[in-house]
C-alpha cells in the first residue's frame, strides 16, 4: 500500500469520526427540542401516548354535535306561531267531548317541517323525526301522540307522563284580572251579549279561588300521602296530598272571555301574547333523589314541586294554612308569571305562627336557626329539602330579629 493510499484512508477515518462527534454533540446539547429525548443528569420523561376516547365518550361527543330530531325545541325555531299552527285545528270539535270550542288541538301538518327537514324525513327506514308526533317511526304511519293541548288529555298519555316541562311559560297579568274575574258583557247589534257569568268583582282570595283550587285534596280520607310511604317512615318527609294549588292549564279558562264572539283582546289566534319562551329555572327547593323513591307519576304534582322556590314541604291543605286568605302570603297584584322573583313567598309570611321572639315561644324557625348555629351539619328539614343544607339566609335572621322587637 502506497503512502498516498494511507493518507486517503486516514482522511476518511477522520471525517467519519468528526461526523459522529457532531451528531453526539447535537444529541446532548439540543435534546430538549426532541420529543422523548434526555438531558445529561436529568430523568427522562416518557413520551405521552395519544388520548384514546372510549366508545361511550365518542357517542356522547357526537350527540352534543348532532341535533336530536326526536325532540322539537321551540327555542331553535324563531318563527311566527301561525307558520306551523293553523287555528283552529280540524279536530277541535271531537277532541273535547263536551263544551268544545275552536282551538289548536293537533300537531302541525308535514308541510310545516318539510321545507327545512326534508333530509331528516327520508333518512333511513325509521326516521327519528317522526317520533315527535307519532307513537312509532314506520312507513305505514303509526298513530299520533295526543297533542299537548288539551293538557288534561295529554298528561294521561304515555308521552305526557314522561314529558319535560313546556318550552313556554304563560304571561298572565294578575293585576288586570284580580278585580275582573267576572261577567263579560258586550253590546252586539244593539242587544246585550253575555259570554260567561261569574261573581261580579270578586276580590282578594275570592278571586284567587276561581282559578286556583287545592290539588288532589285529602279531604276526609285517611290516606294522606300521594304514594304509599315506607312502614317505618317516622318523622321523615313524604309528599302529602293537598300540598299544591292548581293553576289553569287549559285554554277553556281563557277563551271564556277571550273569544271571537266577545272581541276581547288578546284573541285566541294571538298565541305569542301569552306563550313566552321559558326562562331557565332558578334554584328551587327540590331534590330529585328524595323524590325518586316516592315514585310519583302525577305530572301536575311533579312540575309544581320542581318549581317550588320557597318551601318545598309547605302544604296548602294543612288546617292552619287552609284557614288563611291567599293574600296573607301572596301579593297577587304584583305577580309577574314570567318573573320567578315576583312570585316568591317571603319568609315574613310565616311570622304569624312560625317565627317568635324566642325559641322558648315555640317558633320553628327560631329552633332550626339556633340548631344550625350550634351544629353546622344540622339540616333545616321542617320547611325545606334542598335549601335545608345551605347557609341560613340573612332574611331568616332578620325575621327573627324583627319578631323580638
Amino acid at each position: 500500500m502506497t503512502r498516498l493510499h494511507l493518507k486517503r484512508i486516514n482522511k476518511i477515518r477522520a471525517a467519519t469520526v468528526g461526523i459522529f462527534l457532531c451528531f453526539l454533540a447535537g444529541g446532548i446539547f439540543y435534546s430538549p427540542v426532541v420529543p422523548g429525548g434526555f438531558v445529561a443528569g436529568a430523568q427522562r420523561k416518557p413520551t405521552p401516548r395519544p388520548r384514546v376516547r372510549t366508545q361511550t365518550q365518542r357517542r356522547t361527543a357526537t350527540q352534543r354535535r348532532v341535533p336530536r330530531y326526536s325532540q322539537f325545541p321551540h327555542n331553535k325555531h324563531s318563527m311566527n306561531c301561525a307558520a306551523c299552527h293553523k287555528f283552529p285545528s280540524a279536530n277541535w270539535k271531537t277532541v273535547r267531548k263536551t263544551d268544545a270550542f275552536p282551538d289548536i288541538t293537533e300537531y302541525p301538518r308535514h308541510e310545516s317541517c318539510l321545507s327545512c327537514h326534508r333530509q331528516q324525513f327520508f333518512k333511513g327506514a325509521r326516521p327519528a323525526i317522526c317520533t315527535i308526533c307519532h307513537t312509532a317511526s314506520t312507513p305505514k304511519g303509526a298513530p299520533r301522540h295526543p297533542f299537548a293541548n288539551p293538557r288534561e288529555i295529554f298528561d294521561q298519555s304515555a308521552k305526557g307522563k314522561t314529558a319535560a316541562a313546556s318550552d313556554f311559560q304563560i304571561a298572565f297579568p294578575h293585576d288586570k284580572h284580580i278585580e275582573i274575574v267576572s261577567q263579560t258583557e258586550k253590546t252586539l247589534n244593539g242587544t246585550l251579549f253575555v259570554n260567561a257569568r261569574f261573581k261580579r268583582a270578586a276580590q282578594g282570595s275570592e278571586s284567587c279561588a276561581i282559578c286556583h283550587q287545592t290539588y288532589q285534596p285529602q279531604g276526609a280520607s285517611e290516606d294522606e300521602y300521594f304514594t304509599k310511604p315506607p312502614a317505618k317512615l317516622g318523622d321523615a318527609f313524604w309528599l302529602k296530598k293537598g300540598t299544591f294549588k292548581t293553576s289553569p292549564m287549559s285554554h277553556a279558562s281563557c277563551f271564556t272571555c277571550h273569544s271571537a264572539d266577545t272581541g276581547i283582546l288578546p284573541a285566541p289566534t294571538d298565541c305569542a301574547t301569552c306563550h313566552k319562551p321559558a326562562a331557565p329555572l332558578t334554584k328551587t327547593d327540590f331534590d330529585a333523589q328524595l323524590a325518586a323513591p316516592m315514585k310519583i307519576d302525577d305530572r301536575i304534582a311533579l312540575l309544581a314541586w320542581r318549581k317550588r322556590d320557597s318551601s318545598a314541604t309547605f302544604r296548602h291543605e294543612f288546617s292552619s294554612h287552609a284557614d288563611l286568605d291567599c293574600t296573607t302570603c301572596h301579593n297577587a297584584a304584583a305577580m309577574n308569571t314570567t318573573d320567578a322573583l315576583s312570585k316568591k313567598v317571603p319568609v315574613t309570611s310565616c311570622n304569624m305562627c312560625h317565627i317568635t321572639a324566642t325559641t322558648d315561644d315555640g317558633g320553628i324557625l327560631n329552633f332550626e336557626v339556633e340548631a344550625r348555629q350550634k351544629d353546622a351539619k344540622f339540616q333545616c328539614v321542617k320547611c325545606h329539602i334542598a335549601f335545608g343544607k345551605l347557609p341560613v339566609p340573612e332574611s331568616h335572621i332578620k325575621a327573627i330579629t324583627a319578631a323580638a322587637q
